[in-house]
Order: structure tokens, then sequence, then C-alpha cells
């Protein structure tokens, strides 16, 4: 999937089929449009678009990074991603310029895609009515996709980032339609965990939604190739002692089992499995290892007969 990062760098394409969305998280619901665009695309000779913005245009914290959004939409067929940046001068672009000068004139939309409670341009004044209006100026064919529900739950963004930080992962997991994962890169951190004799990957999660403190039997995917692993989501690793510490956000630290290699700078994957159990603090460090060993046992046990690239 080629990304187009601003509308200048946007060319017209023939045939064009356009996904217009946020598509934070690119649950089911997100899914149903952009298989839809390319599909059609495929169908009419022409090459399916999806149009992206970052920041969130709402000034929500993402479910997931734009790296994270990007990846999961390249694995959906789509040819192209075009990511506008949403600040201020964008969100007074009136609606139908929006429409005219990017959709029709830069891209050459002949389908639009959107779900039904998407909204654009300033003021939010652009809505399905809108739309379809301007279909009929501007000769291009509008699809419409209703919102969905999964055993009376509703599949949209707003909710999974909820049941995700209330820890209703099994659930947020349906809406989803796969397991709940966190993208990002690893630092540096305390190295605590190693002089403990169990090195951990710090992880950045490039500001995306987190589950509740805890640790958590994970899956860890780095390039192709996928480990088991515990991973603790909680405040610094100082803090388990009750040591005073000058970061107050929360940290995501994996252990993967049976590894040793240095991968600062990396980009992974954390795929979460199933939570071992809530924070707490240790009163020695002894206790702290013994709690760990604990939780690489219980992980080992979950995931046993999973993994497929790594022996645990």
């Amino acid at each position: 999937m080629k990304v187009i990062y601003g509308i200048n760098a946007v060319k017209r394409y023939k045939n064009a089929v356009v996904a217009l969305g946020v598509f934070d998280g690119v649950h089911r619901a997100h899914r149903r449009i952009l298989k839809f665009a390319a599909r059609t695309a495929r169908r009419i000779g022409g090459v399916s678009i999806v149009i992206t913005f970052y920041p969130h245009p709402q000034k929500k914290q993402s479910l997931y990074s734009l790296e994270h959004r990007l990846r999961l939409i390249s694995e959906l067929g789509i040819d192209a991603c075009m990511v506008i940046k949403f600040n201020q001068r964008f969100a007074k672009t009136p609606a139908c310029d929006f429409i005219k000068n990017i959709l029709v004139k830069k891209i050459g939309a002949r389908y639009i895609c959107v779900g039904r409670n998407f909204r654009f341009g300033q003021n939010a004044q652009g809505d399905i009515a809108f739309l379809r209006k301007y279909s009929r100026i501007y000769n291009f064919k509008l699809k419409v996709f209703d919102l969905i529900r999964i055993n009376r739950y509703p599949v949209s963004s707003t909710y999974i980032r909820k049941l995700i930080t209330e820890g209703f992962l099994s659930t947020a997991e349906k809406l989803l339609g796969r397991r709940l994962s966190l993208f990002g890169t690893v630092i540096k951190g305390s190295s605590l965990a190693k002089n403990l004799g169990f090195p951990t990957a710090n992880i950045d999660p490039h500001h995306e939604v987190l589950p509740p403190s805890g640790v958590y039997a994970v899956y860890v995917f780095l390039g192709k190739k996928k480990f088991g692993a515990l991973c603790y989501i909680g405040k610094p690793a100082r803090q388990w002692f009750g040591f005073p510490h000058s970061q107050s956000q929360k940290q995501v630290e994996a252990h993967i089992l049976n590894f040793r290699k240095n991968i600062y700078g990396a980009d992974l994957e954390v795929q979460f499995i199933k939570k071992i159990r809530d924070k707490k603090r240790f009163s020695s460090r002894a206790s702290l290892i013994k709690q760990i060993k604990k939780d690489a046992h219980s992980t080992r046990q979950i995931l046993q007969g999973r993994l497929t690239h790594h022996n645990i």
C-alpha cells in the first residue's frame, strides 16, 4: 500500500474508490467499508484509496496510533492511503470545497464510501445528506454503511475505547474482530528488570489507548516472528517498591520468554491474550523476583501449544 502524506502529494486516479474516515482502531465496521472499497476498485479496474486524518479530529486519544492504523489498513488490500494533517487551517475547510477540490479534482473519486455517522468540513457541516447532494452534482456514487451491533454492543471506536480503558478486553476484541494489540517502539529503560534476571523491552506505545494496569500474558510480534511474553503495564518500575519517581504516566514492559537479543529501536506489536494479575507493590527484591517467576510460569501455561515460531 502506498502512503501519501498531505494533500499536495496526491495525484488524480482513474476510477478512484475512496473510503473516507478516521478509521481509528480499524474495527469490524471499518473493515467492512475498507473491504468494499478494495473489492469495488478491483471490479471496475480502478484504485482503492483511503483518506484518513491525523491527529484525531475530535481530539480524542487514539485507539491505535497512525503507524498501527496504516499497518492494519494495508492488510485489507487497499492500494493507497492519504494521511491529511488535521490542524486549525484544515478544520476551516468548507465541506463543499473538500468535496470539489480534494475528492473530485485532486483524486477523481468515482465512488465514495463512508459510515453513516461520518461528518466533515468546517463546523462538521458535511454529512450524508450533503454528500448525497454533491454526488449528483459531480457524478460520483455514494455508498453509505450503517452502524452495526454485535450482541447489542455498538461497533464504534468511542465504545471500544471505553471498553479497553475499563478492562473489558474480551468484549473489545469481539467488536474489533481480532485480539487487542498495541504497537510501539523499544526504548531504553531503567534496566531494573534486567538486573533482576528478567530483561524487558520497554515500549513507547505511540500514544495508544492502554488496558488497565497489571500483568498480561501476550504475544510479541517482531517482524514476521511471534514470541511468547509477559507484559507489565503500570507505574515506572521503581514504584514497584514504593520508591518515588518523576514519571507519572503508565509504562509498558514486555519480558520475552527465552529471548536475549538487543532490539532497541525496533517496532513491535504486543497482542494481549489474558490478564494474569493486577498491579501490586513489593517489600523486597526477593519477593518481586518470586512473583515474576510465578508470572512467567502462568504465561507459559496460558500460551502452551499456541506458539508456532518460538518454543517457550
